[in-house]
């Protein structure tokens, strides 16, 4: 069975990463494994530029594992390669009960948005019919599509009990 995948879409600042933060924390609490894909426009670093995992990178390796006894890591330099899209990324994924995807805002999958007006950014739903619920700091606006879920972002439990919901009915699929 395929791990259902939930993306969590939103402008910078409107707050995703506390949320996912939050609901990632809960659902291993729940004894869920919970697999995390967060897109970034940087050029990130993961480790400090003068540790032998980076120089390795920096010298030329095409892939870098990095193993302790906590973790592993994978670098792989994409260098003149396209960057992989989304499905190909969560191929390479650990089986699991969830995927969270952060980013990625107009991938094809079923989508959760946490809007905030006062960012000065318009809302992202009316526009993608991947949207299936919106978090926000506002009532539900009356011109919004009954299809959608409006919740209220300060109420983070409410936003969990729905990614739940959203668990339970894509499992059935």
């Amino acid at each position: 069975m395929d791990t259902p995948t939930l993306g969590i879409v939103g402008w910078s600042g409107s707050g995703k990463t506390t949320l996912l933060e939050f609901v990632v924390a809960q659902l291993v609490a729940q004894r869920m494994r919970v697999n995390v894909v967060k897109h970034s426009h940087h050029d990130v670093t993961l480790e400090p530029p003068h540790k032998d995992s980076a120089r390795m990178r920096q010298a030329g390796a095409q892939e870098v594992l990095l193993a302790s006894p906590y973790r592993i890591a994978i670098v792989r330099e994409l260098r003149d390669t396209p960057e992989p899209d989304l499905t190909s990324l969560l191929k390479q994924l650990a089986p699991a009960d969830l995927n969270l995807v952060e980013g990625y805002k107009w991938a094809e999958i079923a989508k959760l948005e946490v809007y905030r007006p006062s960012l000065g950014k318009t809302a992202i739903y009316p526009d993608d019919p991947h949207i299936l619920a919106v978090a926000s700091d506002i009532p539900r606006p009356e011109d919004c599509p009954a299809h959608i879920q409006w919740l209220n972002l300060n109420q983070r439990q409410l936003v969990l009990d729905w990614v739940l919901l959203y668990l339970q009915h894509a499992r059935k699929k």
